[in-house]
């Protein structure tokens, strides 16, 4: 629930979001969505966001790590993709990320491209060497290209996860400063879904990708403003 709440919240800033129904001043703002939650007195949101880091870890259902899980990392997430020469020019054009590596599959007619914030001049030059060191980088984005879909007038597009049903939501970059990284997306011609001074939380942008997948940007130094969400005016 506490997942549904920081999502349906972040949804509730966008454009297009429904406003959520007025509620009296001692109770929380039920946020829009479609999950349930159970209303709150707004000292008891306040209490709930701001925790301990004890109280953090011992949230129902946090387990601290069990060392069998040493050595995990978070390597990937995957999206579907229309056409890698689009995506490919917006990956590392507009959001400045370096390929990584491509593997192409000609049995069952797809490719994968995988781009991270890397330094090039660490990516080895052995193709061997160079695919088990990239399955080793944290936090890569891989790009799923089933061959012929940039050239079907038929291909509708995949799912954004932002629209029903809704499932998954964006990822998200931070940049030294918003304004003026979304002044040059600007000038690039690039989708936005929510631009800084948009909706309740200001500061922080939403853009789109070429197959409308969501992108939020954040400065890391302006998020302390959700530690004290629940107790100021918005």
């Amino acid at each position: 629930q506490m997942q549904t709440l920081k999502a349906d919240k972040r949804l509730c800033s966008l454009p297009s979001a429904r406003k959520p129904a007025a509620r009296g001043p001692a109770l929380a703002k039920k946020p829009c969505g479609h999950h349930p939650l159970v209303m709150m007195a707004a000292s008891d949101a306040h209490k709930m966001s701001n925790l301990s880091k004890a109280e953090l870890h011992a949230l129902p259902g946090v387990s601290a790590p069990d060392p069998a899980t040493n050595g995990f990392v978070f390597q990937q997430t995957m999206f579907r993709i229309k056409d890698p020469k689009a995506s490919l020019d917006f990956y590392t054009k507009a959001l400045g990320m370096t390929l990584l590596e491509r593997l192409d599959f000609a049995d069952m007619q797809f490719s994968l491209y995988f781009l991270g914030y890397a330094d090039p001049a660490k990516i080895p030059e052995d193709r061997k060497e160079r695919v088990q060191w990239m399955f080793a980088q944290p936090a890569c984005l891989e790009l799923t290209h089933n061959w012929g879909t940039e050239s079907d007038p038929g291909f509708k597009g995949y799912h954004n996860g932002n629209s029903d049903p809704r499932g998954f939501g964006h990822i998200g970059i931070a940049v030294p400063d918003v304004e003026a990284a979304c002044k040059r997306w600007e000038e690039m011609g690039v989708a936005f879904q929510k631009k800084p001074a948009d909706g309740k939380m200001k500061g922080i942008a939403f853009i789109r990708d070429p197959d409308g997948y969501w992108i939020e940007v954040l400065d890391p130094r302006s998020s302390t403003a959700f530690v004290d969400w629940n107790s100021s005016n918005h």
